[in-house]
């Protein structure tokens, strides 16, 4: 109410000004056929005024809403990130099939640019991405999604990032794999069939843990350099990892 409050005192604190103007502008030169026909002309070109000036500043407004809200969800995926997708990342990888030749194109360097991580999405999105059953640690994989189940069911009911479609695809298949690996009271002596189902499962979390990841080091290497320094040093798609600067 106090808002409505302020915007009326305003609108007529408005009139009353140009009012007063014109008066000011009549008792100096008693020309009204003069006021009239400026009045008018103005009059005639408010409605265009109002068109330009809405569509400015609604564009400008929404292209800084839209980077604030960008600024908050990037702060969530780095927290995922740190706190499980990069070890995901390296626990997935060496059961890629041929994943030597994809993390060569995935692995990201400091001096990277745009278009090397448009490449590189270019590069995951062609790959015959396979994932070897006999290669996951299926035993590990589950106690690490057990110890972050709270972290991903956080993270998925934060409406931020509803306007993320992509990340929200990533919790959910990673919230799946979680669920289906604690389903089953002993991982030991599987058939082969349940083996390839949940290999199928671990491929969806890790076409889009590696997307998402290129993502994010492109919006790290932009805005935060000092943290996409550590992670070019730190990331597991590298023969030796080290958080040392050589």
């Amino acid at each position: 109410m106090r808002k409505h409050l302020d915007l009326i005192l305003i609108a007529l604190a408005l009139v009353a000004a140009s009012a007063a103007l014109y008066t000011l502008h009549y008792a100096l030169f008693g020309d009204a056929h003069h006021i009239l026909i400026y009045f008018l002309g103005e009059l005639a070109f408010l409605p265009v005024e109002v068109l330009l000036v809405a569509l400015v500043i609604e564009r400008l407004l929404a292209r800084r809403e839209r980077a604030q809200l960008m600024r908050k969800m990037n702060m969530v995926i780095g927290t995922f990130f740190s706190e499980l997708g990069m070890q995901l990342l390296g626990d997935l990888t060496p059961a890629v099939e041929n994943g030597g030749e994809l993390v060569r194109d995935l692995a990201i360097r400091g001096d990277w640019a745009p278009h090397d991580y448009k490449k590189a999405l270019r590069r995951l999105a062609d790959f015959d991405l396979r994932v070897r059953a006999d290669a996951l640690d299926l035993a590990a994989l589950k106690a690490t999604l057990a110890a972050r189940r709270d972290l991903v069911v956080m993270l998925l009911a934060n409406p931020n990032l509803l306007e993320h479609e992509h990340f929200t695809d990533l919790l959910w298949a990673v919230s799946h794999l979680a669920e289906e690996l604690q389903a089953r009271p002993s991982l030991e002596n599987l058939p082969a069939s349940d083996r390839e189902h949940l290999a199928g499962d671990a491929k969806r979390v890790y076409a889009g843990l590696a997307a998402e990841w290129l993502r994010y080091c492109r919006h790290l290497q932009v805005s935060y350099p000092y943290i996409f320094s550590i992670m070019v040093r730190t990331h597991p798609l590298q023969e030796h990892p080290s958080a040392t600067v050589k």
